[in-house]
């Protein structure tokens, strides 16, 4: 998975938005940052519930762990998307998304 796939993942997801994010990129709905894209690292960073991030965080620690700071306590999590499947990928940034989309638009999204 490359930069350019994931940055259609995410503009895939309704009413999805990029924009600038300091020296990133982040992917918004209705204002709210559901991910950020730092493409020089092939890095993302998602926001998860800290619940889930505990369970989110099993499936490949070496490419999926908490931002190393208080915003990884509160579920920023980021995600090396080249050491994952692009399955993976989507279904991780559809948990993001809806952990901030309004709860109309978290519905119309559909898990495998």
């Amino acid at each position: 998975m490359n930069t350019s796939e994931f940055e259609s993942l995410c503009l895939s997801l309704p009413e999805a938005e990029k924009g600038p994010h300091f020296e990133n990129v982040a992917f918004k709905v209705k204002g709210k940052i559901f991910a950020t894209l730092n493409a020089k690292e092939c890095r993302a960073t998602l926001k998860f519930k800290p619940e889930e991030q505990e369970i989110y965080l099993k499936i490949n620690p070496e490419a999926i762990f908490p931002v190393p700071n208080k915003w990884g306590k509160h579920g920023w999590t980021h995600l090396l998307y080249t050491n994952v499947s692009k399955e993976i990928t989507l279904e991780l940034l559809k948990v993001a998304y809806v952990s901030v989309a309004p709860t109309k638009l978290g519905q119309l999204i559909e898990f495998e």
